[in-house]
């Protein structure tokens, strides 16, 4: 077995015990792909005297970035969408040019693989180069099933050429395919459910999403699906409550979702239900930023009740094209009010609750996987301070530099 030691560290943890789980001056030992310790330098155990060290010259190091809620495989970009609206044009005015999510789903249906490949890399890139080391990616552009199963082709394919972990959410059920307008139980059962079922079979999904909203599809329609990814042993999470309030959390959390996202209109009612099951709450201030929404997430409700919060990009072509997790969770503090402790929370423990991954990953703890960010910063909340600017040194990945 190989042992690497890092020393000459602060080391965030990203444990609850104290602020940031911060040892100001740490020592990590590596073994293999785990972390095999953590600790004070002054404590370095004598049996890692002959381990390969690394002096990191009092650089931080926190558990690698997670973005728990992207749709980053998907054709095309709606560059026009975005400069229409900034002209003044309404949504009906949009979508008659061919704007909106029907824009997304031509150019993804008419990409094939390899092209969606292509084009998902640099979206990628963009997330790896700040530190991410496991992605969340959704289907959801598609809206037939081939076209849903060649995305999450896709997403598998990607963490084959990148050193990421992807896990992989089934969101057929994101909006109504132009051929079933005005059908949509019957879009839930031959593409939502039908594709989910053939799709778990290819070994393709990790997850089962929704959008429970008025302009999408509403709670009865959102169960039948959730009951059919209960059949396959598959776990649920939701959009929820980003336009208006459905009931849409509290129908996730009583089938013990992962996580609830968005967020905006969420209720109290809603948020008990979430405390009962530690269903995180995604929060996505570059939706909330973009669509320039004024109702934001009850960030002081939801910390009252204990409800785990994290954050994402929602990197998309329409309502986020962000691809920063720092810029991310700078947006997080300066919109939502977290302080830069909760935002790296929110990419790091809290994110790896809501992909199911807490047990692995999100803090640094002996046995977890040796995905490490060294950055060069003197404090944890410069991470959130800057925007624009990336302090990333190195990153370990599976205990590999």
């Amino acid at each position: 077995m190989s042992v690497t030691l890092l020393t000459n560290c602060q080391v965030a943890q990203m444990t609850a015990e104290r602020p940031y789980g911060l040892i100001p001056r740490g020592a990590v030992a590596l073994k293999d792909a785990l972390i095999d310790w953590v600790g004070s330098e002054d404590e370095l155990p004598t049996r890692y005297s002959a381990a390969k060290t690394h002096d990191l010259g009092g650089r931080l190091v926190t558990p690698t970035l997670i973005d728990c809620h992207t749709h980053l495989v998907h054709g095309g970009d709606r560059a026009r969408e975005f400069e229409m609206r900034l002209e003044g044009a309404d949504y009906q005015e949009i979508a008659k040019a061919g704007g909106g999510i029907v824009s997304t789903m031509t150019a993804t249906r008419s990409a094939d693989f390899d092209d969606l490949l292509a084009q998902s890399l640099p979206r990628l890139d963009a997330l790896i180069a700040e530190g991410v080391a496991v992605v969340e990616v959704k289907s959801g552009y598609g809206l037939t099933i081939p076209d849903e199963i060649k995305i999450l082709r896709v997403a598998r394919k990607l963490a084959e050429l990148r050193p990421v972990q992807i896990k992989t959410s089934w969101l057929a059920a994101h909006d109504i395919a132009p051929e079933y307008q005005g059908r949509s139980d019957a879009y839930i059962d031959e593409v939502a459910i039908a594709g989910l079922r053939e799709a778990k079979a290819l070994g393709l999904v990790d997850a089962v999403d929704g959008f429970c909203e008025g302009i999408a599809f509403s709670p009865a329609q959102i169960a039948r699906l959730f009951d059919v990814a209960g059949e396959l042993g598959l776990p649920v999470k939701l959009h929820a409550e980003q336009l208006s309030n459905l009931g849409g959390a509290a129908l996730a959390a009583s089938y013990k979702a992962i996580s609830a996202d968005h967020l905006e209109h969420l209720d109290q009612a809603g948020i008990e239900a979430m405390a009962r099951t530690q269903t995180v709450a995604v929060l996505l201030p570059g939706a909330f930023f973009t669509l320039r929404e004024t109702q934001i997430p009850p960030v002081d409700a939801l910390q009252k009740a204990q409800v785990p919060i994290a954050i994402a990009t929602d990197a998309n072509p329409g309502s986020s094209p962000l691809y920063s997790p720092l810029l991310t969770m700078n947006m997080a503090a300066t919109l939502f009010g977290l302080t830069p402790q909760e935002a790296l929370e929110g990419m790091t423990r809290h994110a790896a609750s809501a992909l199911g991954l807490a047990g692995e990953t999100g803090t640094i703890e002996a046995s977890k996987r040796a995905d490490l960010a060294i950055w060069n910063v003197k404090h944890p909340a410069e991470l959130a301070y800057r925007m624009g600017f990336n302090p990333l040194f190195k990153t370990i990945i599976g205990g590999r530099i």
